[in-house]
């Protein structure tokens, strides 16, 4: 029996917390939630989880009908040891102390990871990092490298709130603490600056 749960008016995670439960439970989901970001994790989400989604907009909400079409996948606490190198980034400068030199560090940083031969796997903003992912950042472009060699950017739609970032990100895509929270889990190693 397909079930439905209406989000719309929730903070972030808990459109994706509701989604994934209800999907543990049925194949087919409907989630209705009234803002971009959450359909946007809500999608996500189940593409993660194997889902196919369909989009319906209406007066009072957008309809996400999500439908399994695979098996479920593999928990994240199976996974984790054998899972991808993953950097938290939690600051927009590098080290404690003087803050030009920070920021000098954090670009010299992003500039040498992004020429590594092997880079991260997904590499997480939160806290001020997000703004090392908005316009009129210094190391757009490096991020831009990691991107195109496969590296999942993620940026903390909380902290992008916070700061007034969201409309222009300029790289990677908007996320939230439920996405976070797995990335870490199945990592096989966090590498937090």
């Amino acid at each position: 029996m397909p079930e439905t749960v209406d989000a719309r008016g929730l903070a972030c995670p808990q459109p994706v917390v509701l989604a994934k439960k209800a999907l543990g439970k049925a194949v087919k989901v409907t989630v209705i939630v009234d803002n971009e970001t959450a359909r946007e994790n809500v999608s996500r989400l189940a593409a993660s989880q194997g889902c196919i989604v369909s989009v319906e907009e209406k007066e009072e909400g957008v309809y996400l009908h999500l439908t399994r079409t695979s098996a479920k996948p593999q928990s994240s606490e199976t996974s984790a040891l054998s899972g991808p190198t993953v950097f938290l980034i939690t600051s927009n400068t590098l080290g404690r102390g003087d803050d030009e030199l920070g920021t000098i560090l954090m670009r010299s940083f992003m500039h040498t990871l992004g020429e590594a031969s092997s880079g991260p796997s997904r590499i997480i903003f939160i806290n001020s990092g997000v703004k090392l992912v908005a316009r009129g950042s210094e190391v757009l472009d490096d991020l831009r490298t990691l991107e195109k060699a496969g590296g999942e950017i993620l940026a903390c739609g909380t902290c992008l709130g916070y700061y007034k970032l969201k409309e222009v990100v300029e790289v990677g895509h908007i996320s939230n603490m439920y996405d976070i929270t797995s990335a870490l889990l199945e990592a096989g190693k966090v590498i937090s600056l």
